[in-house]
């Protein structure tokens, strides 16, 4: 029955350590058993058999590299998942400064699996918008324009795919919408290659001197000093 596959799915999750172990897995790359344990503050021995009921769920997958056994999560659903449920969790106001200071860093910028959160992503797609790099009166799409900027920033646009090249996606922190799909996926990860972004491990993403050039060809205008890392984005977006 779907009532008790249900239950089984919350139960997975109803854990603490369970729970901490997916945050952290949630930012799209793979972790050691050893790092998953140093996240939720347990034993490796403890973290193995939460593994092993994250792995019956079908939560995550293992790849075995070396020596060293790699987890991450299944796939993008599950992600979204575990996204939508910490919408509810983050609700509660944080209760300490340095809970203060990351859910500031997590609403500014982070990852949703594999592609832009936050502020930043908010941004994102605001920009792309307003400078006629994106169109969305069929849904949305890249126009030549935007396929031009990225080809300028470097950024290969995949193919082949399985998934949407551009779709919205809810934003927990800001209540709109940022962008997942392949090409928000591909930016990324080129941000990430050279060096514009850098993401942290509590999955806030920090940028670094030569993000703004790239950011402002997409519409979206910096505000303050980067290394500082401001929490506001001027205007959301270049006009």
């Amino acid at each position: 029955m779907e009532t008790i596959r249900l239950a089984e799915v919350a139960a997975v999750l109803a854990d603490p350590s369970r729970a901490t172990m997916c945050l952290a897995l949630i930012d799209g790359r793979a972790w050691t058993i050893g790092e998953l344990a140093r996240s939720a503050m347990i034993a490796p021995s403890t973290a193995s058999e939460h593994l092993h009921r994250l792995l019956d769920a079908g939560f995550v997958t293992t790849i075995r590299q070396g020596r060293h056994t790699y987890v991450r999560l299944a796939d993008r659903r599950v992600a979204e998942l575990i996204e939508r449920l910490a919408e509810h969790a983050e609700l509660t106001p944080p209760r300490t400064l340095r809970g203060s200071v990351r859910a500031r860093k997590l609403a500014y910028a982070r990852t949703c699996y594999d592609h832009l959160a936050g502020r930043l992503g908010v941004a994102l797609r605001d920009g792309m918008l307003r400078t006629g790099l994106l169109d969305r009166r069929d849904g949305l799409a890249l126009t030549k324009a935007g396929r031009g900027t990225f080809a300028e920033i470097g950024v290969v646009l995949p193919t082949a795919h399985r998934r949407p090249m551009l779709q919205d996606c809810l934003d927990w922190t800001e209540r709109r919408e940022h962008l997942s799909g392949t090409v928000p996926a591909a930016f990324l990860a080129h941000a990430i290659d050279e060096g514009w972004l850098e993401r942290d491990r509590d999955r806030a993403v920090r940028l670094h001197d030569g993000a703004a050039e790239p950011l402002a060809l997409l519409g979206v205008q910096l505000d303050g000093d980067k290394a500082d890392q401001p929490y506001s984005l001027a205007a959301y977006a270049a006009p």
